[in-house]
């Protein structure tokens, strides 16, 4: 069995771990630490683990790590990379679920994330976590940068106009962007309080949000060069659940039928993205509490329309991180998430 451990399950990416953990047929959890003092007990935090889950959290900063065989991180963004250095150092590889990894160099952290690194050497050695267009980076990683929820759902619309050269080179992606309030974290917000969030949608962070550096460098990645990407999310009232529209500028022609079957050959061999070729729009109860992508494009004239829904917290967090752990120890991907 897999020995994973858990920095931050009081967080609703931790919750989720641990749940899909519990289905693993090849991982325990052999750690949880938390940075409370009192050491909870993880059914008093999490109500819905009683009788299933007995364990304290450890203390972070005092208690030893064990012995584990991988640590998922789900701590704050500037936390987490505290940490790091210590699992890889006693042999523990490490899924980070926190965006201290993702970006690949630290001035580029610095501008979106306003502190400075206190890990650079390691930023070049992490693989980035987007398991259908990275996998073979993961495989042999010791340390996984687990993409945001948003720069999932993006990559994945993105990805077969980008490497394939459908889109115009350098031309101006624009991404409309709706996320559920679980995705701003369990840190009480005035902006996230029933009354202010309920009945209410709103834009946020418009041209600042952290996750754009991370999206502009997977959309270079693609591309083969830079590429200009407007990125501008919304706060809408339900608990979870990310919905993505791309405008992508076409290079050349292309029917709502020929961008079906783009992307159709692009995801062919992938469970876990399932690409709308039907008239149906995707949508986020489509995908509630599963690791899956839902897709759909439409041409609109020169433009490619394309509609990405993901669970935040499944394949924009702990689903994926999992994901990436099967690839790490060579299982099948669908372990505890099929």
């Amino acid at each position: 069995m897999i020995r994973a451990g858990i920095l931050g399950p009081t967080g609703y990416a931790g919750l989720e771990l641990i749940k899909i953990l519990l289905r693993h047929p090849e991982a325990q959890v052999v750690y949880l630490g938390a940075r409370r003092e009192e050491r909870p007990a993880i059914d008093a935090i999490w109500p819905i683990l009683r009788g299933r889950v007995e364990q304290r959290c450890a203390l972070l900063d005092k208690d030893p790590f064990p012995a584990m065989d991988v640590a998922f991180i789900a701590l704050p963004h500037t936390v987490a990379m505290n940490y790091v250095p210590r699992l890889l150092a006693q042999g523990t590889k490490v899924v980070d679920i926190s965006a201290d990894y993702r970006l690949k160099d630290a001035a580029t952290y610095r501008k979106w994330y306003k502190v400075e690194h206190t890990d650079p050497g390691n930023l070049g050695v992490a693989a980035y976590g987007l398991c259908e267009l990275f996998r073979a980076q993961i495989a042999g990683a010791s340390l996984v940068a687990n993409p945001g929820c948003y720069p999932t759902a993006v990559a994945l619309a993105l990805a077969p106009l980008l490497s394939g050269g459908g889109a115009t080179p350098g031309g101006q992606i624009i991404v409309d962007a709706k996320s559920g309030v679980s995705g701003a974290g369990r840190d009480p917000k005035p902006e996230l309080h029933f009354p202010e969030a309920n009945e209410s949608i709103t834009a946020y962070k418009v041209g600042v949000h952290q996750h754009t550096g991370e999206i502009l460098q997977t959309a270079a990645a693609l591309a083969g060069r830079e590429t200009p990407v407007l990125f501008v999310p919304h706060l809408i009232p339900m608990d979870r659940g990310i919905l993505a529209t791309a405008y992508v500028p076409l290079a050349g022609e292309m029917t709502t039928e020929e961008l079906k079957k783009l992307y159709a050959d692009f995801y062919g061999g992938e469970r876990f993205v399932r690409v709308r070729t039907d008239d149906g729009i995707p949508a986020t109860k489509h995908v509630f509490n599963t690791n899956c992508c839902d897709i759909a494009v439409r041409a609109v004239g020169r433009t490619a329309v394309v509609v990405a829904c993901i669970d935040n917290l499944i394949k924009g967090a702990s689903g994926q991180a999992v994901q990436n752990m099967n690839i790490l120890f060579n299982l099948d991907e669908a372990s505890g998430l099929a």
